[in-house]
C-alpha cells in the first residue's frame, strides 16, 4: 500500500506550549491524524523527507548507567522520579531532552548524555569510565507522538557510591532517591513488572534492565 505522503500545507497547530505542541495532520481529504509532539512546526517528523528523517536526531537521551563499585558486582543505576501524568514516582533512569548546544558539538547524543547523567545522579564520568551509543533512536509511541530517544550506555567506576546525588534537580524534576540493581534483583524485577515498591514502571526502564542484565554493555567499547 503506498503511504500518504505529508507535507507542511497539510498540517495545522492545535496547540502550543513550550515542551508539549499538537498538530492535526490531514493525510488525506477528510481524514485527520493528532501528533503529539516536541518539536516545532518546523521539525516535525512528518514532513521530513527520507533523507531528513534518516539523519534525524532524537528529542533525548535515556541512559543505561552501570557502576562498578570495589569488590561488588555491577549494579545498574536506577531512580526514582515523580511522573505528573502518572501522579507518583517511578522507577527510571537518567535521561534529558537534548539542548541546542549539545547539536553543535561532536558527538550530540554523548553530550546530552554526559550533562544529565551528571546532573540526575551526581557522577562526572571521566576519561576512563565509557560512554557510547547503545541504539540512535526510538520512536516512544509513534501511534500519538513522533517524541523519540536514544539509547545510551555509561560505565562508571567509583570508588563509593556516596558520590551519587540529585541535588542538582531542576524545573519540574523531582526525585525520591537511587535504586542500585545488582543482576539478579533486575531480574525480579523485569520478571514481576513492578519494581520494589509495586509500582508499574516506565518502558525506557525496562530496555535499561534488560540491556543490563543481557551483559551487552560489558562487551561494547566505545
Amino acid at each position: 500500500m503506498k503511504e500518504p505522503k505529508m507535507e507542511k500545507s497539510m498540517v495545522t497547530p492545535l496547540l502550543d506550549r513550550t515542551f508539549l505542541r499538537v498538530f492535526d495532520l490531514k493525510y488525506a481529504p477528510q481524514r485527520h491524524y493528532c501528533s503529539v509532539t516536541r518539536r516545532t512546526e518546523e521539525e516535525l517528523v512528518a514532513i521530513k523527507s527520507d533523507k531528513e528523517f534518516a539523519s534525524m536526531l532524537p528529542d533525548a537521551v535515556s541512559c543505561c548507567v552501570v557502576l562498578k563499585l570495589p569488590k561488588q558486582a555491577p549494579k545498574l543505576l536506577l531512580t526514582y522520579e515523580y511522573r505528573y501524568p502518572a501522579g507518583r514516582f517511578l522507577l527510571s533512569i537518567p535521561a534529558g531532552l537534548i539542548d541546542e548546544a549539545d547539536k553543535y558539538s561532536d558527538n550530540p547524543l554523548l553530550s546530552a548524555a554526559r550533562r544529565e547523567i551528571a546532573e540526575e545522579t551526581g557522577i562526572e564520568l571521566g576519561p576512563d569510565d565509557r560512554l557510547f551509543v547503545v541504539n540512535p533512536l526510538l520512536f516512544s509511541s509513534p501511534g500519538m507522538t513522533d517524541e523519540s530517544n536514544a539509547i545510551i550506555c555509561a560505565v562508571a567506576e567509583l570508588e563509593s557510591d556516596e558520590v551519587l546525588s540529585q541535588s542538582s534537580a531542576c524545573g519540574t524534576e523531582i526525585f525520591d532517591g537511587f535504586l542500585l540493581a545488582d543482576k539478579d534483583e533486575a531480574l525480579e524485577i523485569l520478571r514481576s513488572g513492578r519494581d520494589p515498591r509495586g509500582n508499574y514502571y516506565p518502558a525506557y526502564t525496562w530496555i535499561a534492565l534488560s540491556y543490563f542484565v543481557s551483559g551487552a554493555w560489558a562487551k561494547e567499547t566505545p
